[in-house]
């Protein structure tokens, strides 16, 4: 008998006043100015993560990666994802695949999307779909203060 769980994963993030500070989003690096975060801000790894610590019934990112913590400081996301992948592994879930939505307004996901995928894709061994979505100026993410992401992941268990 096979169990099938889905989650969901949501996060939210500041453009950073700090000019230097790059915008990472699937661990890809975009133009523009970065995320304000405890790690290295990229919303899209961070969505997926709780997407599938959630399906799994596990704790959530902030549990495993508090912001409180000088450790978990400017951390790669794609290293905190790898490190959930395991800790859903050794639970004995499959990953099916993960659909993730990334609202920002500028840049455009559509040039870096098929570099995100795969990299995400990589790292989870299973299919990873993004698509770019724009808020139209409505709201925090429309007048270019911000960026969210939402991201759903189903998972199998053969029992």
């Amino acid at each position: 008998m096979s169990v099938f769980r889905i989650g969901q994963g949501f996060d939210v993030h500041p453009f950073s006043q700090d000019p230097a500070r790059p915008l990472i989003i699937g661990g890809e690096i975009l133009p523009g100015p970065g995320l304000e975060g405890h790690s290295d801000a990229d919303l899209l790894a961070h969505a997926t993560a709780d997407a599938l610590l959630g399906a799994a019934g596990l704790e959530d990112i902030g549990h495993y990666f508090p912001d409180t913590e000088s450790s978990t400081l400017n951390a790669n996301s794609m290293e905190i994802l790898k490190t959930v992948v395991e800790l859903i592994n050794k639970e004995g879930w499959e990953i099916c695949n993960v659909d993730c939505n990334v609202i920002i307004e500028k840049p455009k996901i559509q040039p870096y999307k098929k570099d995100i995928e795969k990299r995400m894709s990589d790292i989870l061994k299973s299919p990873v779909t993004v698509k770019g979505r724009r808020s139209e100026g409505l709201g925090f993410i429309g007048k270019g203060e911000g960026a969210a992401c939402f991201a759903a992941a189903l998972i199998l268990k053969h029992e």
